[in-house]
């Protein structure tokens, strides 16, 4: 069992409702349709990886390397991809667009792919056999 895995993926869980209802209500009014697409996008991949973090939490050992290797690699994916999505919309609508910010998004995208074939390669060995 993993608790990191489990912890994050509540925080995870958590947060995502939040900011969903933010952007649907309080946000909906200032943000163009494009930028809550993209809001929405990061609050999604946010949720879906929360409950991979919790699934994750109940199969995998904290105590072996490449589990640990796949839960650091989806948090950290997490909060580059969704946060930095979340950033770059919030400080647009604002007009004063965080620029740094838009190669963050690409490198969290490529920690969450890291991570699923990170998922992949652990289990790959089951097909063999």
């Amino acid at each position: 069992m993993s608790f990191t895995a489990i912890l994050f993926g509540a925080i995870f869980g958590f947060t995502a409702i939040i900011l969903g209802a933010f952007g649907a209500h309080l946000l909906k009014k200032k943000l163009t349709a494009e930028q809550l697409q993209s809001f929405e996008t990061g609050v999604k991949y946010q949720m879906y990886h929360a409950i991979l973090l919790l699934a994750l939490g109940f199969q995998l050992n904290n105590e072996i390397t490449i589990d640990c290797y796949i839960i650091n690699t989806i948090i950290i994916g997490v909060f580059l991809f969704s946060f930095s999505i979340y950033g770059l919309v919030l400080s647009s609508a604002n007009n004063k667009k965080l620029k740094f910010l838009g190669p963050i998004t690409p490198l969290g995208g490529l920690f969450l792919a890291l991570g699923w074939a990170l998922l992949i390669y652990k289990y790959s060995y089951l097909i063999i056999i």
